[in-house]
C-alpha cells in the first residue's frame, strides 16, 4: 500500500510543526530570538556549561551553523564562550547573567504555550505520541541501515 504524499509521515510531521510553532515564533520574535537561538538558550538554561559539540547534538543544529548563531547570541550578551583550562581545544558555551535573566522572563510564557498544547489531547494521547516519536527518532535508524544512511545523506542513489 502506497501512502499518499499528504498522508506521508514527513508531511504529517511538517503540518503538525506548522500547527504548533506560530505561538512560539511570536513569543521568540518579541524577544528578538530565532528558533535556533531559543534552542541553544533552552539547553544552556538547563546546564551550567555545554561544549559546542554537545550543543550541536542536543539542538540538532549543524556545528558550522552553530558558530554563527552563538556569535549572534554573544553580541546580544546572552551567552559567552569559555575555553577549557584542561584542554584548550574545548570551548564551553554558557548563559550570561543577561541570558539567565531572560529565562526568568520567557520560560513562564513558554510554559503557558506548552500547557495549551497539552490540553488539546488527553494525557494518554500525549504519552503515546511521545513514545511513538521517540521510537522514530532513535530506534528506526538503528534498526534499518537504509534509514540511517538517508538521515546522514549517504545513500548511493
Amino acid at each position: 500500500m502506497i501512502t499518499s504524499f499528504d498522508d506521508s509521515l514527513p508531511m504529517l510531521l511538517h503540518r503538525a510543526l506548522d500547527g504548533i510553532m506560530p505561538d512560539y515564533r511570536e513569543l521568540f520574535a518579541r524577544y528578538k530570538l530565532t528558533e535556533q537561538q531559543w534552542r541553544i538558550l533552552r539547553v544552556l538554561w538547563s546546564s551550567q556549561k555545554v561544549t559546542s559539540a554537545e550543543l550541536a547534538h542536543r539542538t540538532l543544529l549543524p556545528a558550522p551553523s552553530l558558530v554563527g548563531i552563538i556569535d549572534r547570541l554573544e553580541k546580544k550578551k546572552l551567552v559567552s564562550r569559555l575555553r577549557s583550562v584542561k584542554d584548550r581545544r574545548v570551548v564551553y558555551i554558557v548563559a550570561t547573567a543577561e541570558g539567565r535573566a531572560l529565562e526568568q522572563e520567557v520560560s513562564p510564557q513558554v510554559q503557558k504555550i506548552d500547557e495549551r498544547l497539552r490540553s488539546a489531547v488527553s494525557v494518554e494521547e500525549w504519552h503515546s505520541m511521545e513514545e511513538t516519536l521517540k521510537k522514530f527518532s532513535s530506534g528506526m535508524a538503528q534498526r534499518d541501515p537504509k534509514l540511517s544512511a538517508l538521515a546522514e545523506g549517504t545513500t548511493n542513489n
